[in-house]
């Protein structure tokens, strides 16, 4: 009989084991997914204060805020942008397209970065080095990846990504020229006409990655002196 109760007690704290993990996996399931609503609601709410933006008549280094103020937008420094890169492979500035604070979404949001027409597959490679903050995958932006500077106040945003380097990781540091993933249509991109949507923020060393952030002008960025 006591050989019984024992094995009974061993089933029984085998079974609240098991039970007990399948908890913990469920809690982990929930929590990321908590988080990931949470993230999305943060960009929504950036999106939606985007669209209030007013367009300034011409690029002269500010922003319009929501009440009508402007306010001045600082940019990368020199010997950061000196060294910028194009973000996609064979592509020259000759090629690029200055279509910063475009109207989108049948004028009611500005375009916040440039697009660079790409065939599907062409290689996109960071401009700048940095550590990837951020790969996420948005309704709008597709596949992205968020790339933060090394002294931490300016993140390089690519979007529409058709797929990420492979041993790509958050956290990882990356050098100028590394491949990121190539040209694609994910997110809310046509796909007649795959791209890399490429954007330039201005933020705080302590922000996040989705926190609000200024956006510059890259064209003038990936032009200069070539």
């Amino acid at each position: 009989m006591a050989s019984s109760f024992a094995e009974k007690a061993q089933v029984a704290a085998v079974t609240a084991t098991l039970v007990s993990a399948g908890w913990i996996v469920a809690g982990a399931f929930v929590l990321d997914r908590a988080e990931s609503e949470q993230i999305e609601q943060e960009i929504a709410t950036k999106q939606q204060a985007e669209r209030e933006v007013q367009p300034v008549e011409e690029d002269d280094g500010v922003d319009a805020t929501p009440d009508g103020k402007q306010e001045t937008v600082s940019m990368p420094p020199e010997t950061e942008t000196a060294t910028l890169v194009i973000p996609v492979l064979n592509v020259a500035a000759t090629d690029l397209t200055d279509s910063y604070a475009d109207e989108r979404g049948g004028g009611t949001r500005l375009h916040q970065g440039i697009d660079i027409m790409a065939s599907e597959g062409t290689s996109v490679v960071a401009a700048a080095p940095g550590k990837i903050e951020r790969l996420f995958r948005s309704d709008a932006g597709g596949n992205t990846v968020y790339v933060r500077s090394d002294d931490g106040e300016t993140i390089y945003y690519y979007a529409h990504l058709a797929e990420y380097a492979q041993g790509l990781n958050e956290g990882q540091q990356v050098r100028r020229g590394q491949r990121l993933g190539s040209v694609g249509s994910s997110g809310n991109a046509d796909p007649e006409a795959p791209h890399l949507h490429f954007e330039v923020m201005r933020t705080t060393p302590t922000a996040k990655w989705w926190e609000p952030a200024n956006s510059v002008n890259p064209y003038p960025l990936l032009v200069q002196q070539r």
